[in-house]
């Protein structure tokens, strides 16, 4: 029954951050794309407490690699979408997590059976990757361009920063020798791969690095 417990309460979840990410959207078409990115990313909490199988936690990533393919396709979720007139190229971005999400649950869930690893890649790519693009378009800093993406010193810096928060503290709670110095290789990992990855695919590439090398140390 904890199964299934989980995915009401993760459709329940799911359905409220993209109910209130309607009222972000009425200031700001990106705050309410970002609140979404940042939000979804507590969803394995939930799925860390209720699932014990590989394959039902796998659902809701499955159907929302469809879902938000649909929603690039043909805008069905407004609010998770970019305009065509934001100046911004739409990307295949919302696809990536989904996606993400699902290796990370095949990864952390059915092979390396510790889902502390994934939450680790996971938030990173939430919280760090959100919120490095709400710096880099808040605050002004020294701005350059890698493989034709624009990235800033203030974006890439609270990337590294947010990385390290959540990646020290895993490492520190599962007790893991030196996870002071490892931790800050994997952050500054995490942020290179941000950077240089284009057209969304930070979504596919931080996640799944970062879950990866915390696996190895």
């Amino acid at each position: 029954m904890r199964n299934i417990y989980g995915l009401v309460i993760s459709i329940l979840y799911i359905g409220l951050v993209i109910g209130i990410s309607g009222l972000f959207s009425k200031a700001s078409k990106e705050a309410s794309r970002k609140f979404i990115h940042i939000m979804l990313a507590n969803w394995w909490i939930i799925a860390m407490i209720f699932f014990d199988n590989m394959w039902i936690a796998g659902i809701l990533p499955a159907l929302f690699i469809i879902i938000n393919y649909a929603s690039y396709k043909f805008d069905i979720i407004k609010s998770m979408e970019r305009d065509d007139d934001s100046g911004e190229e739409k990307t295949l971005g919302t696809v990536f997590y989904a996606v993400s999400l699902l290796i990370v649950v095949i990864l952390c869930f059915g092979f390396f059976k510790n889902t502390i690893i994934g939450l680790v890649g996971i938030l990173v790519m939430g919280y760090g990757d959100g919120f490095a693009a709400i710096a880099g378009k808040s605050i002004k800093s020294k701005e350059f361009s890698i493989l034709g993406g624009k990235k800033s010193l203030a974006g890439c810096s609270t990337m590294f920063i947010i990385s390290l928060i959540i990646i020290s503290c895993a490492l520190a709670y599962l007790n893991i020798q030196f996870w002071y110095i490892k931790s800050i290789i994997i952050a500054l990992v995490a942020t290179i791969f941000e950077a240089i990855s284009v057209k969304g695919t930070d979504n596919l590439t931080v996640p799944i690095i970062t879950t990866l090398m915390v696996w190895m140390v």
